[in-house]
């Protein structure tokens, strides 16, 4: 299972250099028109990623820097991590970074977006006994659309698939809604509402025991309110939550309100700069 994922990294990584190598190919007038290089940083006082937190409740920095050539795209993005609430427990991953690439395409008010994406946890040991984690680098392929009814209004339905969830958890399936609609502009500011509700499906023993507390399926969901300051700076106040049981007969106690991975309802807070 480890190679699958080492492999489908490499693909990834390749396919991250092709789409550059066409990008150079092309003459300098015509890429002018057809490719852009975006990023941006922030800082958000939780990382949440299928709500579950990624940072013991803390703060941390965050990144992106992203390529597009037409139809094609790639970037990388990065997080601080704590998965230990301490300080003193060695070989644990405290970064994570994203590799990501893939197409993105108009159908009239439809846009198609395919790809894959790599999570990478550089720095960790994944076979230090004390933690028990095992293999956490994972790959992952990405599916879906986003549907424009009007200038304002955004619908989103994506699909994820896994052939093996990070440590060791097995294949998993997740499906997310989204939806954003962006307010009339207030002086400089633009502020918009937007949600999402996702459901997650997983196969394996490890996945009922590390994620689903006992089920081997859940809900996550998050609604919020932004704040967009003439497309540079942007403010997000959001509510995250899960189906997941706090207590589950067999499993584990307290398990959405411990040190790490916390995953009951919590308000997050990120303010970010694009460049």
């Amino acid at each position: 299972m480890v190679g699958r994922a080492t492999a489908a990294l490499y693909f990834l990584v390749l396919t991250i250099v092709g789409g550059a190598w066409m990008a150079s190919a092309v003459s300098a007038e015509e890429a002018k028109k057809d490719w852009t290089i975006t990023g941006a940083i922030g800082v958000t006082t939780d990382y949440n990623f299928r709500g579950f937190s990624q940072t013991a409740r803390k703060p941390t920095v965050q990144g992106n820097a992203d390529f597009t050539y037409k139809w094609f795209y790639a970037g990388v993005w990065a997080s601080g991590l704590d998965f230990t609430a301490t300080t003193n427990v060695p070989g644990v991953a405290n970064a994570e970074v994203d590799l990501y690439a893939g197409v993105r395409f108009p159908v009239g008010q439809f846009e198609f977006d395919f790809g894959g994406i790599g999570y990478v946890y550089p720095g960790a040991n994944d076979r230090v006994a004390i933690t028990g984690f095992r293999e956490l680098d994972y790959f992952e392929f990405k599916g879906g659309a986003k549907y424009k009814p009007t200038d304002a209004l955004t619908i989103g339905a994506f699909g994820f698939y896994t052939l093996e969830g990070t440590n060791q958890t097995g294949r998993i399936f997740t499906f997310e809604g989204t939806v954003e609609y962006v307010l009339p502009k207030v002086g400089i500011v633009t502020p918009s509402i937007s949600g999402l509700v996702a459901y997650q499906q997983g196969e394996s023993a490890s996945y009922r025991a590390l994620v689903g507390n006992g089920s081997d399926s859940y809900v996550y969901w998050n609604a919020g309110v932004g704040l967009g300051f003439d497309d540079r700076f942007s403010l997000d106040f959001r509510y995250w939550d899960t189906t997941i049981k706090n207590d589950a007969a067999g499993f584990a106690t307290n398990f959405c309100t411990g040190q790490v991975f916390q995953c009951d309802g919590k308000f997050i807070a990120t303010a970010k700069v694009t460049f």
